[in-house]
């Protein structure tokens, strides 16, 4: 019989184990999911806050900054896009052009030797870009608030689907 209560304690004590270990780390998994989201925030943010301290370099815009006191927070949609963007190019530098998207915002995009440029399916070079064309332009923000493009692709006026200028 003693023989029993102690199968039935020891029992009992594993079930409880099993649940607070099962709780523990369901709790992790949803700490790291949180963490997760707030480090892509974060990247977001970060870009988004550097195009603007550097806006006034580019483009000869306010001296303190685009949003002038940092410590105000915008709204989230007030957030650019800085991986994937889209297009007109509005002018053309050596290794770097800048494009003019939703929201009439200018963004400086950076190429170089490692960059892809393609229209339609053949590629072309860095030369053959030209003032007036849409572009879809896929990279990776740096320190300046430039996009270092991966891969620029270049859309034909004539096509159908090409949505409607922004401004």
């Amino acid at each position: 019989m003693d023989r029993e209560k102690n199968q039935t304690k020891k029992s009992t004590r594993y079930d409880i184990l099993k649940w607070i270990i099962i709780g523990l780390a369901g709790f992790v998994i949803v700490i790291l999911i949180f963490s997760l989201g707030m480090f892509v925030g974060g990247l977001k943010a970060r870009f988004s806050y550097r195009w603007a301290e550097q806006y006034h370099k580019m483009f000869a815009g306010p001296r303190r900054g685009f949003f002038g006191d940092w410590q105000i927070l915008p709204p989230p949609a007030d957030f650019i896009e800085s991986y994937g963007n889209f297009g007109e190019i509005i002018k053309i530098k050596e290794n770097e052009f800048v494009i003019i998207g939703r929201g009439n915002i200018e963004k400086v995009i950076l190429i170089n030797d490692k960059t892809i440029i393609k229209k339609g399916r053949e590629m072309i070079k860095k030369e053959n870009l030209k003032v007036g064309d849409w572009v879809v332009i896929i990279g990776l923000p740096n320190e300046e608030g430039k996009i270092e493009a991966k891969l620029v692709r270049i859309f034909d006026r004539g096509l159908r689907g090409l949505p409607v200028p922004f401004k």
